[in-house]
């Protein structure tokens, strides 16, 4: 108090101290090679598991949301064709059955024919279909007789190369008696396929020589005058196509 008084009475200013700095802040560190994070707050990388699993279900969905609506506008397009009554899918074929004879498509007028490609080599989607086909004639058979009379199950063979008749005559032995199994050139077959817009495509060979053969999964149902009259997928059940089988055969057009 006396050194402020003299100051006073100089004339001199008073001295005060510098207010004090704030301490200095620490730094964050994230996770690396260098160490452990120093602070609660870590980064983290720009994938999670969470984000992965989220992603594999999408991606999933995805895949499937697109078989199915496939299917969709591929029933969808066939309702059209039908009702319309302008087929774009079918026509005229040449191929020959397991008597070595020719037959085409008029070979089968008066009946419904339930019309499927495939190959007998086929591990496993072609041998589920067949026996879809099966159970549809037997439950037919039980339910509607007079009407499974009039329906013809065909199998036509993509792998005419293999598929020879008599390779075709063991084939059958192990499906529906009621099949009948078609082959023919390999220009033949095209031909066929071309015109049911079926897709083939011969995979790689092994080094055995065996391959397999990617095709399209869908049974064509024609009326007894040869018209397509619907189709079915891969996905529908023996009771679905029962369903259609009975509602084309039965159907009365209004007038």
């Amino acid at each position: 108090q006396n050194a402020l008084r003299r100051s006073l009475s100089s004339g001199e200013k008073p001295t005060t101290a510098p207010p004090p700095r704030p301490p200095p802040r620490a730094a964050k560190t994230t996770i690396g090679a260098s160490g452990p994070a120093n602070d609660a707050t870590t980064g983290r990388g720009p994938i999670s598991w969470p984000a992965l699993g989220l992603a594999a279900v999408v991606s999933a969905s995805a895949v499937g949301y697109y078989q199915v609506e496939r299917e969709r506008r591929m029933e969808e397009a066939m309702g059209k064709v039908v009702s319309t009554g302008k087929p774009a899918i079918g026509g005229e074929w040449t191929l020959v059955d397991m008597n070595g004879n020719l037959v085409t498509n008029k070979s089968f007028e008066g009946r419904w024919t339930l019309l499927y490609f495939g190959f007998g080599r086929c591990p496993d989607i072609c041998p589920s279909e067949m026996v879809k086909v099966g159970k549809v004639m037997d439950t037919m058979k039980e339910k509607y007789p007079e009407l499974v009379k009039k329906v013809q199950p065909i199998f036509v063979s993509v792998d005419p190369a293999r598929d020879s008749i008599k390779a075709l005559r063991e084939y059958g032995k192990d499906f529906h008696p009621s099949y009948i199994y078609l082959t023919g050139t390999p220009e033949q077959v095209q031909k066929m396929a071309k015109k049911y817009r079926v897709y083939v495509s011969k995979a790689e060979e092994t080094e055995d020589g065996d391959y397999l053969v990617d095709h399209s999964i869908v049974m064509y149902f024609h009326d007894d005058k040869g018209d397509l009259a619907d189709c079915f997928t891969q996905s529908m059940r023996p009771s679905d196509v029962i369903e259609k089988i009975v509602d084309r055969m039965t159907f009365v057009p209004t007038i």
